[in-house]
């Protein structure tokens, strides 16, 4: 082999490995620009808010009617969270904007049975009372809800339908007044995506 021959073939490896050289350069370099993603971010990203709206927007509404007296007057000026309930659990003692299939207006009432919760009806002479894990139920002022012949005929199907245990995605909601008013006596278990929000009000 000659001379010239062992230089050109010199010069091409040289160029082969410079190749090689800039390759592995390049491919560092955009490695640098990358921003690394983490498992966690990752997760984070498949339960992003983008998946499901998360937006919560506010509104005033006024309380009409006296289901709710002596927990909430008729008049009070409520701030209602709505969508709330889109990305947050529904907890006993809530008070909630419902929308009642059939009626214009929503009604406000409180979540006092959650999924899970065991419920029974007990005859007290002429009415019922409502028993929640083995609790009488009883409204803010500590009166026991006393349910009537119609009342009792509505629960005691979803008493007896779920063998008295409250489903998932179902919930008891009452007004203040113990005799009851439109609320779970008059329809039964109320399901969360009929809840437009939560209502928050000042306590006196």
């Amino acid at each position: 082999m000659n001379k010239e021959r062992k230089i050109l073939i010199i010069g091409i490896l040289l160029i082969i490995i410079s190749g090689i050289l800039l390759v592995i350069n390049l491919i560092n370099y955009n490695k640098l620009k990358t921003p690394q993603v983490s498992l966690e971010n990752l997760i984070g990203q498949t339960q992003s808010p983008s998946s499901k709206n998360c937006e919560i927007t506010e509104k005033l509404a006024e309380v009409r009617g006296k289901s709710l007296s002596g927990l909430i007057e008729e008049g009070t000026k409520v701030k209602i969270l709505e969508n709330y309930y889109a990305c947050n659990d529904v907890k006993r003692g809530d008070i909630v904007e419902y929308r009642y299939a059939g009626n214009p207006n929503p009604i406000i009432k409180i979540v006092k049975g959650i999924p899970g919760d065991k419920i029974s009806l007990k005859q007290n002479g002429n009415y019922w009372n409502i028993l929640i894990n083995g609790e009488v139920l009883k409204n803010s002022k500590g009166e026991a809800y006393r349910l009537d012949d119609r009342g009792y005929k509505i629960l005691s199907l979803y008493v007896n339908d779920y063998r008295g245990v409250i489903p998932p995605d179902a919930y008891l909601i009452l007004g203040n007044d113990p005799a009851g008013s439109l609320d779970s006596s008059h329809f039964g278990f109320v399901g969360k995506d009929d809840f437009i929000g939560k209502v928050l009000f000042k306590q006196k």
